[in-house]
C-alpha cells in the first residue's frame, strides 16, 4: 500500500517539475547543442533585423 502512494508522490513531483519547466520556457526537447542553438538563435535574429530594415526603408520611401 505504501510503495503505490510514494510512486504516486513521485509521479506528482516529476508531473509539477515538468510544468514548471514549461512555464518557464526552458524545456530541453529541442536536444541541440550550445553551439548550435546560437546558430539558430542568429539565423533568427539576422531574418528579424532584415525585416525590420525593410519596414524602414518602406516607410522611408512613403514620406
Amino acid at each position: 500500500m505504501t510503495y503505490r502512494i510514494e510512486k504516486r508522490e513521485l509521479a506528482r513531483q516529476k508531473n509539477l517539475k515538468k510544468t514548471q519547466e514549461i512555464h518557464k520556457g526552458k524545456r530541453k526537447e529541442d536536444s541541440l547543442s550550445a553551439s548550435q542553438r546560437k546558430q539558430r538563435d542568429s539565423e533568427i535574429m539576422q531574418q528579424k533585423q532584415k525585416a525590420a530594415n525593410e519596414r524602414k526603408s518602406l516607410q522611408a520611401g512613403a514620406k
